[in-house]
């Protein structure tokens, strides 16, 4: 190996030993570095050291000295706060749509970002095991190739799969081959989900990434670009309950008012809202009428009530009795 080509390899080392072994309350003194360095067969000597240092700070690393007890180099900043690899951590233990197995690949490649130590603080905060994952491997891939057709403008062909009796996936439809236009992709209730447009039955529908399978790019353009041309993401992730598709009504809710937090946190602060005087207040919203928004009715109880319009109030009575009818 020439010497330039070894003092580039022990430069990128002395980065590779400030990454993983100093933060702010563990430095390493030059001596220290030099240690691991020959252990890893470098010959080194102090002015290399600070050379090697000096270079990395130009480059743009904040590496900082102190004369404090331990006496020492450390790594002051990196683009990751340990604070935000806990967010990020915490974020992919609770992702549904993430197999545990990428989990803990993910989360490795998150301690990466951290010193030894601080990694060992993001491994206590791993508890991955008994989380409700899906079991599909694919879903990285087939995000990759749905962003791939919106990119091209291209139709994607793929089956989809549901839940057997057996707690097996089994293709719906008899192996159906679906083909759909897809435009957008969102992350709700903890799953991934693809939103596109339907030829066939001239609809826009939701999609579980988790539950496509064998997706390939048609050569054929998309369809549906009328439907999506003002699509609001935001706005359908407030009036749509567990992405069901449904029809759209404009609802009027009479809501007491102890459960204000939970409509704002279900619809937005951006709400208008109608003070009445006996403990209640007036919204009117766009939803997606279906069993789930009526179940999200009925979890609130007598503390919530369609006014209007009156047929959709006489549909969730007639869904009430029918439940009742079971009992």
């Amino acid at each position: 190996m020439s010497n330039a080509m070894g003092n580039k390899a022990r430069m990128l080392f002395v980065m590779d030993v400030l990454m993983k072994h100093t933060d702010e309350e563990h430095r390493l003194s030059v001596p220290d570095i030099i240690e691991k360095l020959e252990a890893q067969g470098f010959s080194a000597n102090r002015k290399s050291i600070y050379d090697d240092i000096d270079a990395l700070k130009d480059w743009g690393m904040d590496i900082m000295f102190t004369r404090e007890k331990p006496q020492g180099y450390y790594l002051a900043s990196r683009d990751f706060e340990l604070a935000e690899l806990k967010l990020l951590v915490d974020s992919v233990q609770a992702s549904k749509f993430i197999t545990t197995k990428k989990s803990r690949q993910l989360i490795k490649k998150l301690e990466g970002l951290a010193s030894e130590r601080e990694a060992k603080q993001l491994q206590r905060n791993v508890y991955i095991a008994n989380r409700n994952k899906t079991i599909n491997e694919s879903i990285y891939y087939n995000v990759d190739k749905i962003h791939g057709a919106i990119s091209a403008n291209k139709k994607i062909a793929f089956t989809y799969y549901q839940w057997s009796l057996d707690k097996e996936l089994v293709p719906r439809g008899a192996g159906k081959i679906y083909k759909i236009s897809p435009w957008e992709l969102t992350w709700d209730d903890e799953n991934y989900y693809m939103i596109g447009y339907d030829d066939d039955l001239d609809l826009v529908k939701n999609y579980r990434v988790d539950k496509m399978q064998k997706i390939d790019i048609t050569d054929e353009p998309r369809t549906g670009e009328e439907d999506f041309k003002d699509f609001d993401i935001t706005k359908m992730a407030k009036s749509t309950f567990g992405m069901y598709g449904g029809k759209t009504e404009s609802v009027a809710l009479e809501c007491s008012n102890d459960i204000i937090g939970v409509i704002i946190d279900r619809f937005g602060s951006d709400i208008i809202i109608q003070k009445n005087d006996d403990g209640t207040f007036l919204i009117r919203q766009d939803v997606v009428i279906s069993g789930q928004f009526y179940g999200w009715l009925c979890g609130l109880g007598t503390k919530i009530k369609i006014v209007a319009p009156q047929s959709a109030a006489e549909r969730y009575r007639e869904w009430l009795r029918d439940i009742h009818r079971l009992y």
